[in-house]
């Protein structure tokens, strides 16, 4: 069982549902705004902060809805990071969900990196 506590966050964001999902998605626009670097071979993502590598496997994704990762070096199995988008079915305001895990004492922590990353994912994209 997880010692992680499940964290949930949702941004608006202007933009279409297939231009951000390439955002999302792809190593060279996730390069822009999420890591220093990011490559890819198959389903396994190399992101790089500061000479730092982690690697994750990409272990689900639907095309403009969502894409969900695994650290390799996590060894809970119930823990994932999930990029997923969503229209507002009345309004057409697209929102960017985030779903991570995080120890309990590093949940302020994490819910930080997000804000300061989709930020950062706002700027570039413009939205």
């Amino acid at each position: 069982m997880s010692n992680k506590v499940r964290i949930d966050l949702e941004f608006p964001i202007h933009a279409s549902p297939s231009f951000l999902f390439q955002y999302i998605s792809t190593p060279d626009s996730m390069g822009e705004w999420f890591a220093d670097n990011v490559n890819s071979r198959g389903k396994k993502y190399i992101f790089m902060w500061n000479d730092v590598e982690e690697v994750a496997e990409r272990i689900g994704q639907k095309t403009d809805t969502f894409i969900r990762f695994k650290w390799e070096e996590d060894e809970d199995e119930d823990t994932f990071f999930e990029f997923r988008i969503e229209v507002d079915d009345l309004t057409k305001d697209v929102s960017l969900l985030v779903v991570d895990f995080a120890e309990e004492d590093e949940v302020e922590e994490s819910k930080m990196f997000w804000e300061n990353q989709i930020s950062e994912l706002k700027h570039v994209i413009g939205g």
